[in-house]
């Protein structure tokens, strides 16, 4: 027995059984059954083998197919016999292979992604840390070290409200230090958006109008009236720059 004559058997003995729907050759046309493989072996006058038969049809088609192939009885000249050995939803397999290897990727990925204990410690600890308060201008005034680099600033009076709102996480401080508004001040107010957080004292209202007559100061923010800003914690400090007005509504009497 040769696999032309299997072949022939399988194609021949099938052949019109459930209509053209079902037909093996015009099903091989149209793609939805493959190649059909053939493998034999011969010992002492008696042949068996494997029929493969590939197909992307539904469920009830293939067990009708599968039933069809079981019904040959001759192959040749030869009596044989079919059985359905299994039929394997490569899709299936093909699914379960996919999600495996998803998994681990995903396991990689994230044991990857995970950062280290000491990485956890690292970042956690940069938050900690206080920029030093740098000299800024020729009156080397105290400061952030991001005012340059910063579109807003941040007016304060001296230098320990700088080391305060820097504690809170801003870095685009500067100080006044004294009474008289300097120079660099003046330059800054005219170069930037700059918000004046004063004291909630009568120092802080005599720097508001001299703020007022020689500076281009934007906003102004207060303290909590009787407080100093360098008293004052985060929470206190955010909602202070919160409330902030333009400069001409903060000299306003009320």
């Amino acid at each position: 027995m040769e696999k032309p004559d299997v072949i022939g058997a399988v194609f021949g003995q099938t052949e019109g059984l459930f209509g053209p729907e079902l037909d093996l050759r015009e099903l091989q046309k149209s793609g939805r059954i493959g190649r059909i493989e053939i493998e034999l072996h011969s010992k002492n006058d008696k042949t068996t083998g494997n029929i493969t038969i590939p197909t992307s049809l539904d469920r009830v088609s293939t067990a009708l197919l599968a039933a069809s192939i079981e019904s040959i009885n001759r192959v040749g000249p030869c009596a044989s016999k079919v059985t359905l050995e299994k039929i394997e939803d490569v899709r299936e397999a093909r699914r379960k292979i996919i999600i495996d290897r998803a998994k681990e990727i995903l396991q990689k990925w994230t044991i990857e992604a995970m950062p280290s204990v000491d990485d956890i410690f690292k970042e956690v600890a940069e938050t900690l840390k206080v920029a030093k308060v740098v000299k800024y201008g020729p009156e080397e005034l105290p400061a952030g070290p991001e005012v340059d680099s910063s579109k807003e600033v941040i007016l304060v009076e001296g230098r320990a409200d700088v080391i305060n709102l820097m504690r809170c996480g801003m870095p685009n401080i500067i100080a006044l230090e004294g009474a008289k508004v300097p120079d660099t001040i003046k330059k800054l107010s005219k170069e930037k958006e700059m918000t004046a957080f004063l004291d909630g004292d009568r120092g802080g209202d005599l720097i508001l109008k001299e703020l007022l007559q020689v500076t281009d100061v934007k906003y102004i923010a207060r303290a909590p009236r009787g407080k100093e800003v360098e008293e004052l914690n985060c929470k206190e400090i955010f909602e202070a720059l919160e409330a902030k007005v333009p400069l001409e509504e903060a000299f306003k009497p009320k």
